[in-house]
């Protein structure tokens, strides 16, 4: 009888001592994991702080005294760090209020109305998905400095990425995700179309919105061909083009130019770093169905 009682409780000290150990492997990969993702952005913002460059894998670990901001200083006194953030928000702001917009009209449209054309025009955008931009950049730059007059402003940069159809096709399959009781019922309480886009369908897909946000927001805000090839004007350029000018013609001047472009890469990289820290919790998707009684 003593035998039987303790059976089960040795199979319990096993399986509990399986789950330990398989919590702990676990969080030793994980860690590790974690390790390697950010080691080069702790080695670019250790790079960057250096007085003298140490480019060798013993300066990941620097000596304080050789720590400074002298590297942002230099940049800064080159180009101006402000002025191209301002521009970089306004150039990936447009782009991000277009893209929203656009693509939750567009993947609605898609995905929850009926109407002539729909299954060709998805095909379309796929399409697009195939076309690489900078084969688009020359007759695009035509029509916009030439044939629109938009040479030198922040419209002729934002236009040709108003649209996105990446951005179309997340919308689109989050709505197709979306339980159609929802939208039955508030049809049958007279609601319109917009209503029904505005109460219930965006509460829902705001995964979607958070992921097409990020997505967009990196194409901008590190591009500087395009807003390179539409102004020349220096004050109205956003800050990837004008990194890109120093690190071509200037940074190799300065006293670290290791260090002077590492800061640069920095400042570029630390608001999509803060964005992604801040909207990472939304990419937990909700639970779509909660609304549907049954």
């Amino acid at each position: 009888m003593t035998t039987v009682q303790k059976a089960p409780a040795t199979r319990r000290a096993r399986v509990g001592g399986m789950s330990r150990f398989q919590t702990v492997l676990r969080g030793v990969v994980l860690a590790l994991g974690a390790v390697v993702f950010l080691f080069p952005f702790y080695y670019m913002v250790v790079g960057a702080l250096q007085t003298k460059p140490d480019p060798t894998l013993a300066g990941a670990f620097p000596n304080p005294s050789n720590l400074s901001f002298d590297n942002f200083v230099n940049v800064n006194e080159r180009i101006d760090l402000v002025s191209g953030l301002v521009n970089s928000g306004i150039f990936t702001g447009g782009v991000l209020l277009c893209t929203v917009v656009f693509g939750v009209l567009v993947g609605y449209a898609l995905a929850m109305l009926e109407w002539r054309g729909r299954k060709a025009t998805f095909a379309l955008v796929l399409l697009v998905q195939v076309i690489p931009f900078q084969l688009l950049q020359i007759p695009l730059y035509v029509l916009i400095a030439r044939d629109y007059g938009l040479a030198d402003t922040h419209l002729g940069m934002i236009l040709p990425f108003a649209i996105n159809s990446t951005a179309v096709i997340i919308f689109r399959q989050y709505f197709l995700q979306l339980p159609k009781e929802l939208f039955e019922a508030a049809r049958i309480d007279g609601a319109g179309e917009l209503r029904l886009l505005w109460s219930v369908a965006l509460p829902l897909v705001r995964p979607a919105l958070v992921t097409a946000v990020l997505l967009t927001f990196i194409g901008p805000w590190n591009e500087f061909l395009w807003p390179f090839l539409i102004t020349k004007d220096a004050s109205l350029q956003p800050l990837a083009v004008s990194l890109a000018n120093y690190i071509s013609t200037v940074a190799a001047s300065t006293d670290n130019p290791f260090g002077a472009i590492l800061a640069g890469a920095v400042v570029l990289a630390a608001p999509v770093v803060v964005l992604f820290i801040v909207f990472q919790r939304y990419f937990v998707s909700n639970e779509l169905g909660s609304g549907v009684k049954g």
